[in-house]
């Protein structure tokens, strides 16, 4: 690779963690917002041996988490989001390891989704000093009435590729992923389109059948929505929608690695089948993710959170989302479902970053690409983060 050149920066020693493996010994040389070398601290280019270094030779140095699903977090949701707000729930999920994420949004009025995409546009037009905005997905309203789960029911809708088409004219390339129920009238058409214009259709909150999942497959369906939650479960006779996003290779699937949505065990079986770069971790946090148990919303939906688990006030066997961080789903996947640390960092950092299409920008730590960084102790801990190349202020 040739030599990218510049006159100052900074350069990191550590365990580097790159596309190739990690480097026990290695060395990030970061100038402006770009990484310009990740390798081996003995091979650095002389050119760059003379910058500022800080060492941390028993710790990790990670790419920056993207979550391709999160709702909220620090007592604000995208749903009712202004500039501040969404400075205030980039800002702490920066503390906690994201750098790049989606606004995601619930089941609601076209209205109410049509004022979001406008806040959402209007902040992505100005510097992002925190987390990075990469656009939207949208989290129905598309979705089974038979699998709400903390969605309000009152909200679903068929698949309206109307809608689709006046949201893609009005912003274009923003929204990057839609969650729908591929059962439903209309939603094989809406994949075909979804994916023509390069925004991820995922299935999610869905009574699919196996050979529907794997009908919506065929018409371009490519990733599965907090697998084995709100989707018909996996049986030997009927495989179902879980089934179908197990066997087949074309579906990546998200993962809420909390321990409270799916068991390790089956987190660890999930990550033994997307072992390809197909398993993405998630967080689906809510606005109360950061913050001291009591009453909430998702949504319009009242919510109580006792003990960090986030429950439907109105019904609480249905789980509201989460108050997952990146940071803590990244620990469990080590930790408790025993994946790899390079297949923990994949899910988290570079098959997010694929399933956005801005692989070629973030997910890996390698010359060229974005300066968004994790440094991380042998205990797994984060201890700072840098994104763009600005080391962020750490929470107190």
């Amino acid at each position: 690779m040739a030599e990218i050149t510049a006159t100052n920066g900074e350069l990191l020693y550590g365990k580097v963690l790159t596309p190739n493996g990690l480097i026990p010994q290695g060395v990030l040389a970061i100038s402006g917002e770009r990484i310009l070398y990740a390798g081996e601290a003995h091979e650095l280019p002389s050119a760059y041996a003379n910058w500022e270094a800080s060492h941390h030779d028993n710790d990790l140095l990670l790419p920056g988490f993207v979550d391709v699903h999160v709702h909220g977090g620090a007592g604000y949701d995208f749903m009712y989001s202004d500039n501040d707000s969404i400075d205030a729930i980039t800002k702490f999920h920066s503390t906690q390891g994201t750098t790049t994420m989606l606004a995601t949004t619930m089941t609601a009025t076209k209205a109410d989704i049509d004022r979001v995409l406008e806040e959402v546009h209007v902040y992505l037009s100005k510097e992002m000093p925190y987390a990075q905005l990469a656009g939207v997905h949208l989290e129905g309203p598309f979705i089974s009435h038979k699998w709400p789960g903390a969605q309000n029911p009152e909200h679903i809708v068929p698949a309206n590729i109307d809608w689709l088409e006046q949201w893609e004219h009005t912003y274009p390339g923003m929204i990057r992923q839609v969650t729908l129920a591929p059962e439903r009238e209309g939603a094989l058409e809406a994949i075909r389109w979804l994916r023509k214009h390069d925004i991820t259709a995922a299935l999610g909150h869905t009574d699919a059948t196996y050979e529907e999942v794997i009908a919506a497959a065929d018409a371009g369906l490519n990733q599965a929505v907090h697998t084995f939650n709100a989707m018909t479960p996996l049986h030997h006779r009927k495989p179902g929608t879980v089934g179908a996003v197990l066997s087949d290779k074309r579906i990546r699937g998200e993962i809420i690695a909390d321990g409270i949505h799916v068991h390790p065990a089956m987190v660890a079986l999930l990550a033994q089948l997307k072992n390809d770069g197909n398993l993405l971790l998630i967080t689906d946090a809510m606005s109360a993710t950061g913050l001291s148990d009591g009453e909430y919303k998702i949504g319009d939906l009242p919510v109580t959170v006792k003990d960090g688990i986030a429950t439907l006030r109105d019904n609480p066997g249905a789980l509201a989302g989460s108050t997952l961080t990146m940071i803590r789903g990244f620990q469990f996947l080590i930790q408790q479902a025993g994946i790899s640390l390079e297949e923990a960092s994949r899910a988290a950092s570079l098959t997010p970053a694929v399933s956005l299409g801005l692989e070629q920008k973030i997910g890996s730590l390698e010359a060229g690409k974005q300066a968004d960084i994790l440094l991380l102790d042998d205990k797994l801990q984060l201890q700072e983060v840098w994104i763009r190349g600005r080391k962020q202020q750490r929470q107190s």
